[in-house]
This record gives structure tokens, C-alpha cells and sequence, in this order.
């Protein structure tokens, strides 16, 4: 073969350094089938922040006077009991099905309660309780999708990748839980809730088509699937309890979590503390994720060399806890954006590192089950934490609540890393 003309060969374009510094700084982005799920899964997860920014913006309407902070509170409960009655079911079902059909299912079924919401409210909704019950109805489906779609993680990359695409997983979603509540702001304040809860039903459709294109893989390992059976079931909690690092984890996010879930308050403090409306009302929202994004990016990046993960791990969720205290103090606008955007950014740092724990401690056949048991933790107690924001508001105002979760939330952190000597001593 002869030899090109000299001065023919052009030197790569911008796009193709840009390519290869993507596929060097994120390999898990070079495998078809985490790629495919990655772009649906943005799309979809944008489209249900929206919902989740409207329902909450929505209950805050309808409440009764002087009920607005229970109501909110309510919308977590509502949502919280579906995930603890299957959650343990549903990491079952992860482990014995077909994980990629399991996840068409409850997509096409979040899909449908979305669509049913959207269409009541355009037929004129006056009262809270079919929100209630639409969004216990989407828990329930999301408590199945959820172990089922960590799950199928791990069979998309080799587990040399794996950090990275738990990484990139994590930073999806903050992108999308920053443009979510942004959107559904400007779309309420120009077009109604309605169409928020249209938008949603549609995004569902993108995950669909993104499974319904995926090239099926395998179960990783030999083991072969668990039985819908009690003993099925026994053998996740089992292995979970037995695992300090997996606990210890857990009982960390579910502590936090339940202490310093605040969002459920955002809306008084756009109305009555921040007064700053609708659109505030959507920056706000999308502020800890806005923080989550720039700390998901570099996580991501830097978590193959992450040497102490157990040392970073508390220091996030302390960093969290201080940042809560922080935003229920603050009565300036750009201060409470700061504080929530640390919030944001602190929370990615620890769940990366948890979700990177748990992954690579866990066998592929008992990883729905894990997952599962983790929903509890990690479901339920921000679930929890924001009934237990709503009464503390009720009872002592929104500012006491906030900080005291914050302060709580500290004091946690601060125990788990006396006690649990393994965690804060892990290393890569």
C-alpha cells in the first residue's frame, strides 16, 4: 500500500479528541448497551423530577390553611409504604426474571399513572388525595424498577468499568434532577401543572425504546437465578447483616437522610420565607442537584484513584448534615442556592462511594436482593425524613425543622464514624 501525500492527512478534528478524552476519563460510555440505557434513563429521570417538583408544588395549592406542611409531609408517606411492602419482593424478582423485562413493565406502568395524573388535572383536580394515591401507585412500580435496573448495571460493563458506570449512573441523574425542576418551574408558571405530568408520561417512553433496542446479555457468574420464594428473600437480609461494610453503609444513608430530607419544605420556603414564586421556587429545587452535577462529574473522574473511600464517605455526609443547617438559617436567596447546591454535591460524593461499596462486595445473583434491602434504607429515609420534616414544621415551624434535621444528621454521622472503626478505615 503506498503511502498518503504528504500534506493529506489531517490531524484529528476536535470531535475526535473530544471522543477519545470521553471514552479515556468514562470507559463505562464505550460499551452500547450501558449507553443506550444511560441516554433513556436521562430523559426519563428528567421528566419524573418534574413530577415529583410539580406534585409537591401542586399539594402545596389544594392544602388546607394552615396544613401546607403536613400535606407536604403526606406526599412522602404516600410514597414510602409501597417501598417498604416490596421492597424485599421486588429485589427478589430482580434476582429470578428477566431484569431488562422486569424494567419494561414498571416503565410502561409509570408511563400509565403518569398519564392518569396529567389527565385529571386537566379535568380540574380540587382535591389532594388522588395525588396521594397516584404517587403511592408510581412508588410501587418504581420499588420493582429500581432493584431491577441496579441489577442490570453490573452485566452491562466488565467490573473493570463498573466504578465509572456507577459513577456516570449517579451523574445522569443529578442532570436530570437539575433540569427536571427547572423545567417544571418555567412549565408551571407558563402552561400548568398538567403539562408537567404529560411531559413525564412521554419521557417514560425513552427507557422503553432504549431496552427495547438493547442487545440482552447474560447474568454475570454461575449461580443460578433465585426462586419467588420466603427463603430467597431470608438469604438477601441475610447476607446484607452479615456484610459490616454494606450495613454500615445503610444505616448511614438511612440515618442521614431521614434527619435532613427537607425537600419536601421547599415550597414554604419559596412562598412564605424566600417569597420568590413559581420559577424560585423550580431554582430551588434544582439546586442541590446543580451542586450534584459538578461533584458527579469530578467523582466520576476521580473515583478509580479514590484512595480512602471510607474517610471521604463521612466527610460528605457531614459536609451535608452542615450545609442543611446552613439553608434552614438562611433567609437570602443566593445563600439558601449555595447551600443546597453543597447539599446536592455532598450527597453525590457519598453515594457514589456507597453504591460502589455495595456493587463490588455483592454477588450478581443476590444484587436485586441487596438492592432491595437497600431501598429501605435508601427510599425510606428520605421518604420518612420528609413526614417527619412536615409534622416537626407543623408543630415547630419550617426553620426548627430544617436545622434540627441538620443537627441531627451530624450527630449521626458522628457516631457512625466512632462505631464503625471498618468503615471509616476502608480503603480502595
Amino acid at each position: 500500500m503506498s503511502e498518503p501525500a504528504e500534506g493529506l492527512a489531517l490531524p484529528a478534528t476536535w470531535r475526535t479528541r473530544l471522543a477519545r478524552r470521553v471514552a479515556t476519563s468514562f470507559p463505562a460510555l464505550r460499551h452500547r448497551d450501558f449507553t443506550l440505557l444511560w441516554i433513556g434513563q436521562l430523559l426519563s429521570f428528567a421528566g419524573s423530577r418534574m413530577q415529583t417538583a410539580a406534585v409537591l408544588w401542586h399539594v402545596s395549592l389544594l392544602a388546607a390553611p394552615g396544613r401546607k406542611g403536613l400535606a407536604l409531609g403526606l406526599v412522602g408517606a404516600s410514597q414510602v409504604v409501597p417501598i417498604i411492602a416490596f421492597s424485599i419482593l421486588s429485589g427478589v424478582v430482580a434476582d429470578a426474571l428477566d431484569r431488562r423485562k422486569v424494567m419494561l413493565v414498571t416503565q410502561s406502568t409509570m408511563a400509565v399513572f403518569a398519564a392518569a395524573l396529567a389527565w385529571l388535572t386537566f379535568g380540574g383536580l380540587h382535591t389532594v388525595w388522588p395525588i396521594y394515591l397516584l404517587a403511592a401507585l408510581s412508588s410501587g412500580a418504581a420499588s420493582f424498577d429500581g432493584p431491577a435496573r441496579q441489577a442490570l448495571i453490573p452485566n452491562l460493563v466488565p467490573r473493570e468499568d463498573l466504578a465509572n458506570a456507577l459513577g456516570l449512573n449517579t451523574l445522569m441523574y443529578q442532570i436530570a434532577a437539575v433540569a427536571g425542576p427547572t423545567l417544571a418551574g418555567l412549565v408551571i408558571a407558563t402552561a400548568g401543572i398538567a403539562w408537567v405530568y404529560a411531559i413525564n408520561a412521554l419521557s417514560f417512553l425513552t427507557v422503553i425504546g432504549a431496552l427495547l433496542v438493547m442487545r440482552a446479555r447474560s447474568r454475570t457468574g454461575a449461580e443460578a437465578p433465585a426462586k419467588l420464594t420466603w427463603s430467597a428473600a431470608r438469604e438477601g437480609f441475610r447476607f446484607v447483616f452479615a456484610q459490616p461494610i454494606v450495613r454500615s453503609t445503610m444505616l448511614l444513608d438511612f440515618a442521614a437522610t431521614f434527619f435532613a430530607s427537607a425537600t419536601a419544605l421547599l415550597p414554604i420556603y419559596a412562598q412564605d420565607i424566600l417569597q420568590v414564586g413559581a420559577r424560585g421556587y423550580g431554582w430551588l429545587y434544582a439546586a442541590p442537584s446543580a451542586g450534584a452535577v459538578v461533584a458527579g462529574a469530578w467523582v466520576a473522574y476521580v473515583v478509580d484513584r479514590m484512595e480512602r473511600r471510607g474517610a471521604v464517605l463521612l466527610w460528605a455526609v457531614a459536609a451535608y448534615g452542615a450545609a442543611t443547617v446552613v439553608f434552614g438559617l438562611s433567609h437570602s436567596f443566593w445563600l439558601t442556592l449555595v447551600c443546597l447546591a453543597v447539599v446536592g454535591g455532598a450527597d453525590t460524593v457519598s453515594t457514589v462511594i456507597r453504591n460502589i461499596v455495595r456493587q463490588l462486595e455483592t454477588p450478581d445473583h443476590l444484587r436485586g436482593r441487596m438492592t432491595g434491602v437497600n431501598m429501605i434504607f435508601f427510599m425510606g429515609g428520605p421518604q420518612l425524613g420528609e413526614l417527619e420534616a412536615g409534622v416537626a414544621a407543623q408543630l415547630f415551624g419550617a426553620v426548627a425543622s430544617v436545622v434540627s434535621g441538620g443537627l441531627g444528621c451530624l450527630a449521626t454521622t458522628g457516631l457512625v464514624a466512632w462505631r464503625e472503626v471498618r468503615l471509616r478505615r476502608y480503603r480502595r
